[in-house]
């Protein structure tokens, strides 16, 4: 499938400016948090540096790496897939299973989105199970799809759309950036190896995830781009624009969740109990919302141990993550029944561990 990308007119870039004020104002507030007195700012604080540290940098990390190969290498995943014939399939369910959400438009039954990135950084053994498990079932979904449906899906390859606006040359922000990404994620794999960073690194890991957080509220404020980048932009820039934005999720995630634990004292633990059996719908359902934002959450409730893996998968399963935006612009009818299609094997799966496997990675 083919995307035409229209670059904005001087007019609209105008009209943009150097920030967009929606986001200016949410940058603002999560600033004004982090430089709170007392409790409210030393929470905020924490969490922001460890969102960076111990997804972020990673994630810059990845997407740097895949997209400088797809640069060195001239490799192009739409002319691949129109020639691969019987493994367009796989292929597409390959993609899918690969975190994040660019290149996922054909692929909405394996795709994990962004939330794949939290859970690679903070819990790669449930990884290992889920993207593997995601990726099979996309497979064998497409092929289910392939032999049975008689709709349609046919792309309007004459389709336009302005999703992925071209940045063109690489900006101070994106090596600013890119600076801060090797401490961030030499913190991160340290404490991935069990050490205790603040004591090895002492007040250079707090210094290190504020810059990079700022820099990348910085970056995500003032863009053009709403979710992902255009392919013909540099790895460089299209890693900053991209980590940008997942690290707001992530930060929204994080902040979310310690707040209503820190302040308001509800026992979320004891309130996801008494809906148990309904967890696992919940789960998918909101892997049917459009965005990555909703999963990142779901993720975070997961890796805090408030809802089981059955809630999880499903949810993994039904995401389509930022990949259904493009899909809908260019053929919302395919969309639709892609969607549709994808919420019948996750109510399989969720329902599956609910049922016969409920502790399992609990």
């Amino acid at each position: 499938m083919h995307v035409t990308t229209v670059m904005p007119s001087a007019t609209q870039l105008r009209r943009i400016g150097p920030f967009k004020p929606k986001r200016l104002i949410v940058a603002l507030i999560l600033l004004a948090l982090a430089v709170a007195p007392g409790l409210l700012g030393e929470l905020t604080r924490g969490l922001m540096v460890d969102a960076y540290t111990q997804v972020s940098a990673f994630v810059a990390t990845t997407l740097l790496i895949f997209y400088g190969a797809e640069r060195l290498f001239r490799f192009n995943i739409g002319e691949a897939l129109k020639g691969a014939k019987g493994l367009q399939v796989p292929l597409a369910a390959l993609l899918g299973a690969t975190p994040g959400c660019g290149g996922a438009v054909a692929t909405l039954t394996a795709t994990m989105g962004d939330a794949a990135f939290l859970l690679i950084a903070t819990r790669p053994d449930v990884a290992m199970v889920v993207l593997p498990l995601s990726f099979a079932i996309g497979i064998a979904s497409g092929w289910i799809v392939d032999a049975f449906s008689r709709e349609d899906m046919t792309a309007n390859t004459s389709a336009h759309c302005e999703l992925a606006p071209l940045i063109g040359k690489v900006r101070y922000r994106d090596y600013t950036f890119f600076a801060a990404v090797a401490p961030g994620l030499l913190i991160g794999a340290t404490q991935l190896s069990g050490a205790d960073v603040y004591e090895v690194y002492g007040s250079f890991v707090t210094v290190v995830g504020l810059i990079g957080t700022a820099i990348g509220l910085l970056i995500w404020a003032s863009s053009i781009v709403s979710a992902m980048t255009n392919e013909k932009d540099s790895p460089l820039t299209r890693m900053a624009e991209e980590t940008a934005f997942i690290s707001v999720w992530v930060i929204g995630a994080y902040l979310a969740y310690d707040y209503i634990v820190a302040f308001t004292g509800l026992d979320l633990e004891l309130m996801f109990a008494t809906v148990a059996p309904l967890l696992p719908l919940i789960g998918v359902v909101i892997g049917l919302i459009p965005g990555c934002g909703p999963q990142v959450l779901v993720t975070t409730l997961y890796i805090n141990g408030l809802i089981p893996f059955s809630a999880l998968m499903g949810n993994a399963i039904s995401n389509d993550g930022d990949a259904l935006f493009p899909a809908i612009a260019l053929n919302p009818r395919a969309a639709i029944w892609a969607t549709v299609y994808s919420t019948i094997p996750a109510m399989m799966a969720a329902y599956g561990f609910h049922f016969f496997a409920p502790n399992f990675l609990n």
